[in-house]
């Protein structure tokens, strides 16, 4: 039996001049970076909508949890995946995971009440979670290795446009045909992307490896779920308990979720062990330093320098090019540069910007230079980002890469999710908002990117 058909990969001679849009990749390339596009521009463009959605249903009670259920819920499409993929490849958890997603979107867009919405929202994001982790694996399973740079650096730029143009398109779709198409259009995109990936999941076979259903993992991909969850909507009970109550709230959520962890990702992983378990780790820290700062970047223009919304949201804008064209530079360059130099690199990055941020709300200095802070940080996790993915895939192998794929796709969500709720509680029980807040908030993302550098070196294997 040959290399390839042993790890599963399609039995396509590779060709070392070809690139991931020359034949024989150029079809599933477009048709994986559409899926992601999508999924993408979902998660950011109902942000646009749903005021609209909640003020015509009236559902303002449920307004906190169309955003953080998708989230929680995605953990559990994660891990159900992982395991899925590595039981029989990833075409049937692809196929289900894309069937969930668009459902879900088909109900949210058809809905007659915000209940009805909601559910569809989270059987979407139920099926986005296992989406990711299908991709990784297939990455794996279709390209060489000396490609899975610039696949991954495609993967970022592919979440980044969505960040540009898809709360403005989200408005425009709403404004002229109805806030309904901003989910069902998507619909129908997902099935010309589907059409793309298709023919090279011929080429796999669907036989169990004897790899078993991992029950205990999946209740615990459920716990961790119901974990986050709680600790995203901590903050939503600031008005009616006391600051102590909400802070117990938002640590022991927290607290639950790193028990799940224990389960969930590679052991060693919480401790930092040499190789894999950092990798995973790391992906979990610079996630929740990055959207814990980023966050509150737009709120803290416009209280503290009374910029307007547009110019608030330019520092996201110009960070997600950076964070685009660093991605870019890394996958053409990936060779002369190694992982953990790129990892490294790109933490080094993300702490200086945090630096920068952290001196403007301290000594109230021109918000020009937070912007451009935030410039850089975009460069940082562009040139570690994608090289996350890069490493954790060259260390796994066909009975694993599942498992894998969604250790590092749950690390991102729950350090995102953890961070956030801790900045959610900070606000939430400051009373008044002040400058100091935010710098609560910047101080906590610079501890994060801090404990990352100095555990980045146990990356190498």
């Amino acid at each position: 039996m040959s290399t390839q058909r042993a790890t599963g990969r399609d039995a396509r001679a590779d060709d070392p001049g070809a690139g991931i849009l020359n034949l024989p990749y150029r079809w599933v390339t477009v048709g994986m970076l559409a899926l992601i596009l999508l999924s993408a521009f979902e998660a950011l463009a109902v942000t646009t909508v749903m005021p609209t959605i909640s003020a015509e249903f009236d559902g303002g009670s449920l307004y906190a949890l169309a955003f953080s259920g998708p989230l929680a819920v995605g953990i559990v499409g994660m891990v159900t995946a992982g395991n899925w993929s590595d039981r029989s490849g990833p075409r049937r958890p692809l196929f289900t995971s894309v069937a969930l997603f668009a459902g879900g979107l088909l109900v949210a867009g058809l809905s007659t009440n915000m209940e009805l919405l909601v559910l569809g929202r989270l059987v979407s994001g139920l099926g986005g979670g296992g989406l990711t982790v299908a991709l990784f694996v297939l990455v794996a399973r279709v390209f060489p290795e000396r490609l899975h740079p610039k696949v991954f650096a495609a993967f970022a730029a592919a979440w980044v446009v969505p960040s540009l143009v898809g709360p403005l398109v989200a408005g425009i779709v709403a404004q002229t045909v109805g806030w309904r198409w901003v989910f069902l259009g998507v619909v129908v995109l997902v099935v010309f992307a589907m059409v793309m990936v298709v023919p090279v999941m011929r080429g796999f076979t669907s036989r169990e490896t004897g790899e078993p259903w991992k029950i205990s993992r999946i209740a615990w991909s459920v716990v961790a779920a119901t974990a986050v969850l709680a600790a995203s909507l901590s903050g939503q009970v600031a008005e009616r308990a006391s600051t102590t109550v909400v802070w117990m709230l938002a640590v022991g959520a927290i607290v639950i979720a790193v028990v799940a962890l224990c389960t969930l990702l590679p052991a060693g992983a919480l401790l930092a062990r040499a190789g894999l378990p950092t990798i995973i780790l790391l992906r979990g820290l610079v996630s929740g330093s990055y959207f814990a700062a980023e966050t509150y970047l737009p709120y803290f223009f416009t209280s503290q320098y009374a910029l307007s919304p547009a110019l608030a949201g330019l520092a996201l804008s110009i960070a997600g090019l950076s964070w685009a064209g660093a991605s870019w530079l890394q996958g053409r360059y990936s060779a002369r540069i190694s992982d953990v130099a790129s990892i490294r690199i790109g933490i080094g990055l993300v702490l200086v910007a945090l630096a920068v941020v952290l001196a403007c709300s301290l000594f109230a200095l021109p918000a020009v230079l937070a912007i451009v802070g935030w410039l850089i940080a975009g460069a940082g996790m562009g040139a570690m980002y994608p090289r996350l993915s890069v490493a954790m895939l060259r260390l796994s192998n066909a009975s694993n890469q599942g498992f894998n794929s969604s250790a590092l796709a749950i690390s991102d969500s729950i350090g995102a999710a953890s961070a956030l709720a801790l900045t959610a509680a900070i606000f939430s029980t400051a009373g008044n908002v002040t400058a100091f807040s935010f710098t609560e908030c910047f101080l906590l993302a610079a501890v994060l990117s801090l404990v990352a550098f100095a555990v980045s070196g146990r990356a190498r294997s």
